[in-house]
């Protein structure tokens, strides 16, 4: 299968901060300053490697920062002048906009626009002199292994180096992490559900790399936008609150209210009760739907499955200090959504005919805590995931390798084996 790679403009890159050195590391800006006053500029091969076995992701971001941002501008005192006042031209939109006329939002736009138009006319775009191979975003990689390279005159990409190992180390964190959990489930699909848990600005990323890892979906249209796709949701907490705790009008609610292309999975562990819960929102189904006996149990099975007046699934999320009331008092191993609560659910579901109501789990859940759930055989459809996606941290290093055509590393670096990497072409 031929591997593919993202249009560098998916990534949106803020190319006039990145050029000024926004987000450089100032001893990283100061390499290329030293070469641009010394008058040197030697060829060198950096090498990107990671110290343990990880799914790499990042590689397709870090070239488009490059293919806009290798160069240097031809005039550094002007540029940097004309990047200041496009600051504060910036500044002044963001604070205007809400309330400000629509001419002076225009005039500002327009004060935008030629600033940047002035910065790009600088610009020395030097990106045709350098060469870049690396793997493709979602490879496995070995401790230590390249899986990128850049070779081509310091002096034109040097300043990058914070944001090209910024851009990787993150989101192959974050697939990392995912792909330990999607192996573990064995097949049964994983929700991406920790964007609450970080800042929103990287939440593109994060998705990106969740889905590369082999996630199933994801909770925001941020997460999916790299992929051109939405977000995928339940009914929270918040809704059952509006309804005053009735976790079945919330249900109602969003069924009347909400497109039929989204499966219904109702939120049941309100008042602590999973299996109650869930058959009191299947009767009240039944009875606003059919309109008939909602106490004949053999007839619920109508309003299971996908679209509209049907109820796909259920999302257990009992807190880790709460005891379902279906489950039996023991150890701390019966607290929260434990296994007994989901063999107790699937059993009683069974037995009213509801084979196809599907259960989702959610709250606590790590790559070893779903490893043990599926050795246990316990009756999960698919598995929702949050903050533990986030506890992975992997280090990116970048190193010059090569000098001038020679070897030339620091003691204990060399240059590693290339085989697996391919040329990255611009278009």
């Amino acid at each position: 299968m031929t591997k593919t790679r993202l249009d560098p403009k998916v990534f949106k890159v803020p190319i006039d901060k990145i050029r000024a050195g926004y987000y450089s590391d100032k001893y990283f800006l100061r390499v290329s300053e030293i070469l641009h006053k010394e008058g040197h500029n030697p060829t060198v091969l950096y090498q990107f490697f990671v110290r343990k076995p990880a799914v790499v992701v990042g590689i397709d971001e870090a070239i488009a920062i490059l293919k806009y941002c290798v160069g240097y501008y031809s005039d550094e005192a002007q540029a940097q002048y004309l990047y200041r006042e496009l600051r504060e031209i910036q500044y002044q939109l963001y604070t205007t906009s809400p309330n400000g006329t629509d001419q002076e939002i225009i005039d500002l736009s327009a004060s935008r626009t030629v600033l940047r138009r002035q910065l790009n006319e600088l610009w020395v775009n030097c990106r045709d002199q350098i060469q870049l191979n690396a793997l493709h975003d979602g490879d496995v990689v070995e401790p230590w292994e390249p899986f990128m390279t850049i070779e081509g005159p310091q002096q034109y990409f040097a300043y990058l180096e914070t944001v090209l190992l910024g851009v990787i180390a993150r989101p192959t964190a974050t697939a990392t992490a995912t792909a330990k959990v999607v192996k573990a489930a064995q097949g049964k699909p994983i929700l991406f559900f920790p964007a609450r848990f970080d800042h929103f600005w990287v939440q593109a990323t994060d998705g990106y790399a969740a889905m590369k890892a082999g996630a199933f979906g994801v909770s925001t249209d941020a997460n999916a936008d790299y992929w051109g796709v939405q977000g995928l949701g339940t009914i929270p907490h918040a809704l059952i609150g509006s309804y005053k705790g009735s976790t079945s009008a919330a249900c109602l609610a969003f069924d009347r209210q909400i497109s039929e292309e989204v499966n219904r999975i109702a939120l049941v562990d309100w008042d602590n009760d999973c299996i109650g819960t869930t058959l009191d929102i299947i009767k009240t189904f039944y009875k606003a739907y059919y309109g008939e006996n909602a106490e004949d149990t053999t007839q619920w099975h109508k309003v299971i499955g996908a679209g509209k007046h049907k109820l796909w699934g259920v999302r257990f999320d009992t807190s880790g200090t709460l005891r379902d009331a279906s489950v039996i008092p023991q150890d701390r191993w019966s607290l929260g959504v434990c296994p007994e609560l989901v063999y107790r659910a699937r059993q009683v579901f069974d037995q009213y005919g509801l084979h196809d109501l599907k259960i989702i789990v959610s709250g606590g859940f790590d790559a070893e805590r779903i490893e043990l759930y599926e050795k246990l055989a316990v009756p999960v459809d698919s598995y929702g995931v949050g903050s533990s996606l986030f506890k992975e941290k992997i280090d990116v290093t970048a190193d010059v390798v090569m000098v001038d055509g020679e070897p030339c590393a620091k003691v204990g670096r060399k240059a590693g084996r290339f085989d697996r990497l391919s040329l990255v072409e611009y278009e």
